[in-house]
């Protein structure tokens, strides 16, 4: 269960935070490996089929050779031009999530991670937001270790990927 954030305001009057952005002004998709690598891919609104296939590409060139992707059945990743990629790649192959199962995706503990780091975060602005959660990155980025214990929690600690 997550924590409420302390905050600082005098006693019995609780601040007020007010939202300055839309619902999804940014959105990421990442890529973690079993190594603790951790790559990452921003856009500015809800991720759609097209955007999955950016964020491959953006992926590929960092991560060479066979790799696993574990996806959960967001409608992006069932897109047909994204299954046309993905089956155009011999060297990727997809494992997918029962419809829901959050507890078996590593990358939810990604997204837990960061939105912790952020708990307390008010920015001003999309561009202060985004400098916020790429700092958020930046920061597990130096830790392998909760990356890798993100597929831990998921059941996959003992697997073998190939990254």
């Amino acid at each position: 269960m997550t924590k409420t954030a302390s905050t600082w305001a005098p006693k019995g009057q609780p601040p007020i935070l007010r939202r300055v952005s839309k619902r999804r002004v940014l959105s990421t998709a990442v890529a973690l490996t079993t190594n603790g690598r951790l790559l990452k891919c921003h856009f500015d609104h809800a991720v759609k089929g097209p955007d999955v296939i950016v964020a491959l590409r953006h992926f590929r060139r960092y991560l060479h050779g066979p790799l696993i992707i574990i996806w959960d059945r967001l409608t992006a990743h069932k897109d047909g031009e994204v299954q046309k990629w993905v089956a155009d790649d011999a060297d990727l192959y997809v494992e997918w999530l029962p419809s829901y199962a959050p507890d078996l995706n590593p990358e939810e503990g990604c997204n837990a991670n960061i939105k912790a780091r952020l708990r307390n975060a008010t920015p001003e602005n999309e561009e202060q937001l985004r400098q916020l959660v790429d700092r958020a990155f930046d920061q597990l980025r130096k830790r392998p270790d909760i990356i890798q214990s993100f597929f831990k929690h998921a059941g996959l600690g003992e697997m073998t990927l190939y990254t």
